[in-house]
């Protein structure tokens, strides 16, 4: 696993990709989302966004005088998709504990992005409502998708997201929509998913590394979101996919380790 890992790694630093440019270009993609949500939502989504970005910063730069780092803003990433998923009713106290729990456990523990084997905004969203009874996380709108569109392409061309996860996903779940309301329903499907299929299950760093693994990853994540959302008709539950993303990055490592187990195993039978 390390190996696949590392040779991820040095490609990206080949093609120009510093941990910098690779911060900026998820801070870019994630500005139009961040404005819905600001726009949609009214001032009192402005808090929200704050006390996430200054929770996760301020976690990051405690973790950097630690190990003698330079601050890399990684952790504002973290920040902005937590705040998106988060409703502004929900208490700032709240909003603070989960953010903290999300970038420390998510990310920081293990050495910072790219080092930890789930989204940091993901476990932030999972803990806010497993912990607080009754607090749910923001559906997404179609202004939120088009919003997403932007980054999603953005992402896509510099290879900071999976296209095999993200073909993979979608076609799970425009088979789902296909079988409840035919053509109707795949535009509502895939809508109120956007955002968190591009942030949060089509991120690399916690999907799985191999190609064919990457397919199995999202194919995983489909059903997953499919099984655990719980709203009525077609749309899409935030939390679903939020949990979906979670344990699929759980089982990415034994995804990964049995697509190379097999890889070997073809290996030796050709050569005998």
């Amino acid at each position: 696993m390390t190996n696949w890992l590392l040779d991820s790694h040095l490609k990206r630093q080949r093609t120009g990709w510093t941990p910098a440019r690779v911060t900026l270009a998820q801070l870019v993609a994630l500005a139009a989302p961040a404005g819905v949500s600001l726009a949609e939502r009214g001032t009192a989504q402005i808090a929200v966004l704050m006390t996430a970005l200054a929770t996760c910063l301020v976690w990051e730069l405690a973790f950097d005088l630690v190990r003698g780092r330079s601050l890399s803003l990684h952790t504002a990433t973290v920040a902005l998709i937590f705040a998106v998923l988060v409703p502004p009713a929900v208490p700032l106290w709240q909003i603070a504990m989960a953010a903290s729990f999300g970038v420390v456990f998510g990310e920081l523990v293990f050495g910072g992005r790219g080092y930890g084997i789930v989204s940091g905004a993901a476990a932030a969203a999972g803990f806010l409502v497993f912990s607080f009874s009754g607090t749910g996380l923001s559906a997404s709108s179609e202004a939120m998708a088009l919003a997403t569109l932007p980054g999603a392409v953005l992402l896509l061309l510099g290879g900071l997201v999976s296209w095999r996860v993200l073909v993979s996903v979608v076609v799970v779940l425009v088979a789902s929509g296909l079988a409840q309301e035919g053509m109707s329903g795949v535009l509502t499907v895939l809508t109120t998913s956007a955002f968190g299929l591009v942030f949060l299950v089509a991120d690399s760093v916690a999907g799985a590394s191999t190609q064919l693994g990457r397919w199995v990853f999202g194919i995983l994540a489909g059903l997953l979101i499919v099984l655990f959302d719980t709203l009525a008709g077609l749309a899409i539950a935030p939390a679903a996919i939020v949990f979906a993303s979670l344990l699929a990055s759980i089982f990415a490592p034994l995804i990964d380790y049995a697509v190379v187990e097999l890889a070997v195993r073809r290996r030796r039978a050709r050569h005998g």
